[in-house]
């Protein structure tokens, strides 16, 4: 019984799972009685203090801006790795993953300002089906896809992982707060500390730690998002240095975390975030320009955006299909990146904080239903190409990390 639960938790859908059932619970909560005590819960203060320093926000914001730092943490890891020693090493195998992901975030942010063009709020939220939740859309593929070529997940990786420097850049740049410049200076002096564990290969992962959670409240303070600073600590654990138990840091610190960002970060994250009241709605409140702008962005304009430009790209020989792969499976894969979830339900909550929930609902509404057709018809398309495709051709699916 407990090797067939193992089992379960290391299938790549697994994870994507979790966030279903997560936000199924959510919905059901939000509109039933029990719609108080989800409110209430997420509403609750929580405040710490050392001295003269005190960080006192919502239990929604200790979710938002302290879990999803090590979810940010941990997508530094991965793109670290991938960038020196994985597949996005070389110009060839980035190429087509890149310019995919480049259209993939433009087309949707596209889709969404023609319906919100007028809309002095709502245009804030261009950026939210720009996002890919590679979690759920890893979760599909394998659900459907397994007998499909090796090159074809590690292109809907790739894409992912540039998607999610896409993001980052974007929170950056577009949805950071007045700057602090004292806090800004903290958090720099503690990069520059963890530059120097670099250098200095420094084998204490809990010193690395402590200095991260420095500047991950330095960076809270400073009007930056908060998330950002999880990403930024990543890009300075060394990638071939050993800890004091003699494995590789970077390694060691992705084996480690990532269960924890599978089944407990993003679920919670999701259950927390996904809870949209449908109750006493009327059709009008329920499409409206914010929900048709990202549902569409998401289910439309990410497979446009990202099968449209891969197939130019390899039509006129700027970049090649990735071995054994077809334009159908291209085109399937490119679908699922439209499940946006986690990601653009993040931005969302960025984009309209400090506005009227009722925007956040909207935000809900559109990333739920854009990732749902994402699912589904990708599902489809995915599952029909792999029927076509002979087994001898596959190869045994990677471990996503």
């Amino acid at each position: 019984m407990v090797d067939n639960i193992k089992q379960i938790f290391k299938h790549d859908a697994a994870g994507g799972i979790l966030l279903v059932v997560a936000a199924i619970l959510a919905m059901l909560m939000a509109n039933t009685p029990l719609n108080i005590f989800y409110t209430d819960l997420f509403s609750t203060p929580v405040a710490i203090q050392f001295g003269g320093f005190s960080i006192n926000k919502p239990l929604l914001l200790w979710v938002n801006d302290g879990l999803m730092a090590i979810f940010f943490f941990l997508v530094g890891l991965e793109v670290k790795r991938e960038i020196l020693e994985g597949h996005l090493q070389s110009k060839e195998q980035i190429m087509l993953p890149a310019i995919g992901a480049i259209a993939g975030i433009a087309i949707p942010a596209v889709i969404y300002v023609a319906f919100n063009i007028d809309e002095p709020v709502g245009i804030n939220g261009w950026a939210i089906p720009a996002a890919t939740d590679i979690a759920f859309a890893l979760g599909v593929y394998s659900l459907f896809g397994r007998m499909l070529p090796i090159t074809l997940k590690l292109f809907l990786l790739s894409v992912a992982i540039f998607d999610d420097i896409g993001a980052i850049i974007i929170i950056a740049l577009f949805y950071s707060a007045e700057l602090s410049t004292t806090s800004l200076v903290i958090g720099a002096v503690g990069l520059c500390v963890l530059f120097i564990f670099n250098r200095l290969q420094v084998k204490s992962t809990s010193m690395y730690i402590l200095v991260g959670v420095v500047i991950w409240a330095a960076v809270l303070k400073s009007g930056v998002h908060a998330t950002l600073a999880g990403f930024a600590m990543a890009l300075f654990i060394p990638l071939n240095g050993k800890n004091r138990s003699g494995q590789r840091m970077l390694g060691h610190l992705e084996d480690k975390l990532h269960p924890w960002v599978s089944f407990l970060i993003l679920p919670i994250f999701a259950f927390a975030n996904a809870g949209v009241t449908l109750v006493g709605t009327t059709t009008e409140q329920i499409f409206n320009p914010i929900v048709i702008g990202v549902m569409l962005g998401l289910f439309v304009g990410k497979q446009i955006g990202i099968f449209g430009a891969c197939y130019l790209a390899v039509k006129t020989g700027f970049a090649k299909l990735p071995k054994g792969v077809t334009f159908q499976q291209l085109y399937g894969a490119s679908i699922l990146c439209g499940i946006g979830f986690t990601m653009s339900l993040f931005i969302g909550s960025l984009a309209f904080e400090t506005v009227s929930v009722d925007y956040l609902n909207s935000v809900k509404v559109g990333v739920l239903a854009g990732s749902i057709l994402s699912a589904i018809l990708g599902g489809i398309v995915i599952s029909k190409s792999a029927r076509k495709f002979k087994p001898e051709e596959t190869a045994a699916s990677p471990q996503h990390t």
